[in-house]
């Protein structure tokens, strides 16, 4: 896997081994699932690319086929493990640190209030106090999620 110094999903990937469930809920040669960080959203997954890249236009063939694939079954795991009545699905790569491409694959509860419906959802992201969403909770959704995943 192609790493790029000073970024945060590829220094995740440079100790995919070490990683705590959280970190590494599903994987293949191309994709990693993670929960995201300083949410207070509980199953608020990002998709990456275990190869640097900061756009959608530089995935490989092999890369996109698969990112399809990812979308929808991280979708059903979501469905069947929080209830959510469906899933947003967001790229946008923006951040400072966080430009490496990855997917925001986003549990919509049929109890999201209309102001944090659609885009607006984001306002659950970037959060800090009380209200994340904590590392054992993380963990625990994960290897909930991860359970799912790995059935035959």
């Amino acid at each position: 896997m192609t790493a790029f110094s000073g970024c945060y999903t590829c220094d995740q990937e440079a100790q995919f081994d070490a990683l705590p469930p959280r970190e590494r809920i599903a994987a293949d040669d191309h994709w990693r699932t993670a929960h995201a960080i300083n949410t207070a959203l509980p199953g608020w997954l990002v998709l990456v690319p275990r190869r640097h890249v900061t756009t959608i236009a530089s995935l490989t063939d092999a890369e996109a086929a698969a990112l399809g694939l990812w979308q929808v079954r991280l979708s059903r795991a979501l469905q069947e493990t929080t209830g959510c009545v469906k899933t947003y699905v967001a790229q946008f790569a923006e951040q400072e640190g966080f430009s490496h491409l990855h997917f925001h694959i986003v549990p919509r509860m049929r109890d999201l209030p209309d102001d944090l419906r659609g885009p607006k959802v984001f306002g659950l992201l970037g959060r800090t106090g009380a209200d994340r969403v904590h590392a054992d909770q993380m963990d625990e959704t994960a290897t909930r999620l991860s359970r799912l995943l790995h059935q035959p």
